[in-house]
């Protein structure tokens, strides 16, 4: 049976004399279709082609430009996605020019009259994506020239977190031949580029010369850092971009096989420097004001502020100023949290409260100064009803005791017990002051045990502390010395037990009724705490040597959960730091350079009316690795810390800031119910013709 394909292609060849209308044709047709499968059609493969750029007016690369308008067309229909925020026009103007898509083309339209003698860079970034699959062109940018020469220099490199060594996404980068200090908080950027989704960025249109190098999260679209506030990075050398021939190689892959075909080696241009590494922070100086306060009961006033303080908040009773000493502070370790615990009896009745209170606020023009604002506090408890639900609950208590004696009397009567009357009251308990231990029932060994009480105290009497330890099931004093103390000078009401505990141990606190005497009189009563220690086998050990690492700058290491948040932190010592007493679990970790060794990480700060006021944050380094603990482990771990490039360090299970073509792909896998495997990165190439929209680069690893 001949089939209707070949019969088709007779036709087009001319043999028309096959092709007979003739009874019979007619039925081997109609036998051929009847065999072929009935189904839905396929449409074809998926489109996961990028748009491809076909021309534009004025070229790319155009002279002596004057038109107000650029046309671009593409291959297909498509759409700029996010435009404000996305197409970066170099240099800035004044009214941001529009930008638009219909069908294949995307125009964009200057407000503003252009300069003369100036090279125009318009980045797209990845904002150009085709109408149907939303395939997206990357690192897409238009260069022209309004006078007769054009700037082809470029500087290229990555963004990251100080801290977190996350892809930035989004931030502006940006450069000054202005060498002024002052010119980042002042002037707008010369020429500037956004960073993509991996945090990399290139400024392309440069002219020979020095600058200088920003990195800006900018909040209000001004191109320069007039708000403190907005996460920042700089650059400490000068840049002196250049460009100079080099061969780079291209691998073209047999798409049936997957295996290489072709190795190609030829020579482009590599512009220099394509390196940068800008780390972003957020600066501790942020505007200061007061956010909340509040009369959480009658015994304290509570202030809040959005940021860390220098000083303490001044208060005065109104129409009390000669009052001293009538109130204890409790505060948060940066003093943006402060509780003032009333002592004078004469304002702890008022139900309505007048305080001036003096605090530091910046003000207008981004100082900080003194401000006095008079606050009104109400305490919302009916003290009356208070005192009578006391009294409801008095009456209550007697009356269940008035039951009881009853009831022993009939018992006696029936038992012909002579019943004798007791006519003595039984005195009222005084309220005790509340105490507590804040301590896990299954102790750690190397942490002391918490306790804390409701108030601020005046007296704790150390001596009516005992702690025993369970021995052949009897409880014994333990041997070794221990002292109740207070935690630490910030919070009056949080102490502590240091101990040297044993693992697997049972231990008994006891304390003695009115060991401690509060503020407001109150006293404790009797106290009994039961714990176990937990078991040796219960912990393990991590020990990281570091090498390939300076070894005259202090440094710490914090080992970080799967969130990657920090769940413990040691000195470096002799290139070691030991982490003991570890719970099984999967961990991570990263070093810091700890300039002032004062074992925390210290932000940037980049005030530029200020030489004093500007320094880099603390570096970070990610061990690359997962570390897997199970129980009653130790395991030694040899870290080379630059054996990977900085933007490789970080683990990919705890970057946050997530390629798009990585979530793209594992969406895919989901729905399509594949495992989620890594994807081959498709890395950045800053040595890519600015001028020709379809160089897509060599692949050179960032």
């Amino acid at each position: 049976m001949k089939s209707i394909n070949s019969i088709i292609k007779n036709r087009k060849k001319g043999n028309h004399k096959n092709i007979v209308t003739t009874p019979a044709v007619l039925i081997l047709m109609a036998l051929a279709v009847s065999c072929a499968s009935i189904g839905t059609p396929t449409g074809g493969p998926r489109d996961e082609d990028a748009p491809r750029f076909v021309r534009a007016n004025p070229a790319p690369g155009s002279l002596n430009v004057t038109r107000q308008r650029i046309d671009i067309d593409f291959d297909e229909i498509i759409n700029v996605k996010d435009a404000f925020t996305k197409v970066v026009v170099s240099p800035p103007s004044a009214q941001v020019p529009r930008v638009s898509s219909n069908g294949h083309r995307v125009t964009v339209q200057f407000q503003d009259t252009l300069r003369e003698n100036t090279t125009y860079t318009i980045d797209f970034g990845n904002s150009i994506e085709d109408n149907n699959e939303g395939n997206k062109l990357p690192s897409f940018a238009y260069t022209f020239s309004t006078g007769p020469e054009i700037d082809t220099l470029q500087i290229s490199g990555m963004v990251l977190s100080a801290e977190s060594l996350e892809p930035q996404q989004g931030m502006l980068v940006g450069v000054y031949s202005n060498l002024s200090d002052t010119a980042f908080s002042t002037l707008p950027f010369e020429r500037m580029a956004k960073t993509d989704d991996r945090g990399r960025f290139s400024i392309l249109g440069l002219a020979p010369g020095e600058y200088r190098i920003f990195a800006l999260n900018d909040l209000d679209n001004d191109y320069h850092r007039a708000n403190p506030e907005e996460a920042a990075a700089f650059y400490d050398v000068l840049l002196s971009p250049t460009s100079e021939r080099a061969m780079t190689t291209d691998t073209l892959f047999n798409l049936k096989n997957g295996e290489v075909d072709t190795i190609i080696s030829r020579e482009r241009t590599l512009f220099l420097p394509n390196d940068i590494l800008l780390r972003s922070f957020e600066s501790d100086v942020k505007s200061q004001y007061l956010t909340k306060y509040e009369r959480q009961d009658s015994t304290r006033l509570n202030f809040f502020f959005n940021t860390r303080a220098d000083s303490l908040p001044k208060i005065t009773p109104v129409g009390l100023d000669s009052l001293q000493n009538w109130y204890v502070v409790e505060k948060s370790q940066r003093n943006d949290s402060v509780t003032f615990w009333i002592t004078e009896p004469s304002i702890l009745s008022l139900d309505s409260l007048r305080i001036a209170a003096t605090y530091l606020r910046t003000d207008s023009a981004k100082n900080l100064t003194e401000f006095t604002d008079t606050l009104r506090f109400f305490y919302s408890r009916d003290l009356k009803t208070a005192l009578a639900n006391a009294a409801k609950e008095r009456e209550k208590e007697l009356k269940e005791k008035e039951k009881t004696r009853e009831k022993e009397r009939e018992q006696a009567l029936k038992e012909g017990i002579e019943w004798v009357e007791d006519t003595t009251e039984v005195a009222e308990k005084p309220t005790p002051l509340g105490f507590r231990v804040t301590s896990s029932s299954t102790q750690e060994v190397y942490l002391p045990l918490f306790f804390e009480f409701d108030t601020p105290l005046t007296r704790l009497d150390t001596n009516a502390f005992h702690l025993e330890v369970m021995v052949d099931t009897l409880w014994q004093p333990v041997k070794k010395d221990y002292r109740a103390q207070r935690l630490d000078s910030l919070n009056p009401r949080k102490f502590k037990i240091e101990f040297p505990w044993d693992y697997s141990t049972q231990y008994r606190l006891s304390v003695d009724s009115l060991a401690a005497t509060g503020i407001y009189g109150l006293e404790t009563d009797p106290l009994e705490y039961t714990f176990k220690t937990k078991s040796e086998d219960d912990y393990s050990s991590v020990v990281f040597t570091i090498s390939n690492f300076t070894d005259t700058i202090p440094a710490f290491i914090e080992l970080l959960n799967t969130s990657d948040n920090p769940v413990r932190r040691e000195k470096v010592v002799d290139n070691k730091a030991i982490f003991k007493y570890l719970p099984a679990g999967k961990y991570y970790a990263r070093i810091f350079e700890d300039h002032n060794g004062n074992g925390i990480f210290d932000t940037g700060l980049l005030d530029t009316d200020n030489p004093d006021s500007i320094r880099q944050p603390d570096y970070t380094y990610y061990y690359p690795k997962l570390i897997n603990l199970k129980k009653n482990w130790d395991r030694e771990e040899s870290w080379d810390v630059f054996s990977i490039a900085v933007d490789q360090m970080k683990p990919y299970a705890l970057l946050k800031n997530k390629p798009e073509a990585d979530k793209k792909n594992r969406n895919r896998n989901r729905n399509n119910g594949m495992e989620e495997d890594e994807e081959e990165e498709e890395y950045f190439d800053p040595t890519r013709n600015p001028f020709d929209p379809n160089d897509r680069g060599n692949g050179r690893r960032y």
